[in-house]
């Protein structure tokens, strides 16, 4: 694996995986600096989710690393930008910076994903699910474009905009191959769209 030093957006419920887009705001002045630097240099920006709250909360091993498509800097310092995802990686160490964000040494991940495809009855099993927890939750999907989406994109899609907790998510991100990741989707709907008595989602935490 090839190691790099990335500059990291730690930030909960949010995952960016290969050749999946990220769209996100920027408000924070730490974070609007990341993205300064990052447009003077290489565009690159790791996202990563915190296992906590706090000014410098520890950080889960694994993440994604980004390059900003897409960048609207807005007049009183605030950008909106739009990653797309290049890699996976995992943090070996958190350097001792002199920037306002954080950086860390991490290894890369050789990424194989791609070409994956779903079996015709994993494809089916997914779309059966996706609609059961769509219909369950009161979202309103075109599901004329979901069936029109490859298999790559399809898994990716949910597992990055479900309204899955930080534990979940995570899990999404690490696991590896897409069936793996379909099914585990699979799993995760069936698991969140169950409610106790008092009308309250459970989490994974």
């Amino acid at each position: 694996m090839a190691v790099k030093r990335i500059s990291i957006f730690p930030l909960p419920g949010a995952i960016l995986l290969p050749g999946m887009q990220l769209p996100l705001h920027i408000f924070e002045p730490r974070y609007r600096a990341l993205i300064g630097d990052a447009l003077a240099r290489d565009r690159l920006v790791g996202m990563v989710q915190p296992k906590g709250g706090g000014p410098q909360p520890a950080l889960f091993d694994v993440g994604c690393l980004g390059r900003i498509e897409d960048v609207e800097a807005l007049e009183d310092g605030r950008y909106n930008i739009v990653l797309e995802g290049l890699q996976r990686f995992t943090i070996v160490r958190e350097l001792d910076a002199s920037t306002a964000f954080r950086q860390v040494e991490a290894e890369l991940w050789d990424e194989k994903e791609s070409g994956d495809l779903l079996s015709l009855g994993e494809r089916a099993a997914l779309e059966q699910e996706a609609r059961r927890f769509a219909d369950a939750q009161g979202y309103a999907v075109d599901w004329n474009s979901v069936v029109e989406l490859d298999d790559y994109s399809l898994v990716n899609i949910i597992a990055q905009i479900a309204p899955f907790d930080v534990a979940a998510k995570q899990a999404l991100l690490e696991s590896q191959g897409l069936a793996a990741r379909s099914e585990l989707i699979i799993q995760l709907m069936q698991f969140f769209g169950r409610h106790d008595g008092s009308g309250d989602r459970v989490t994974l935490q």
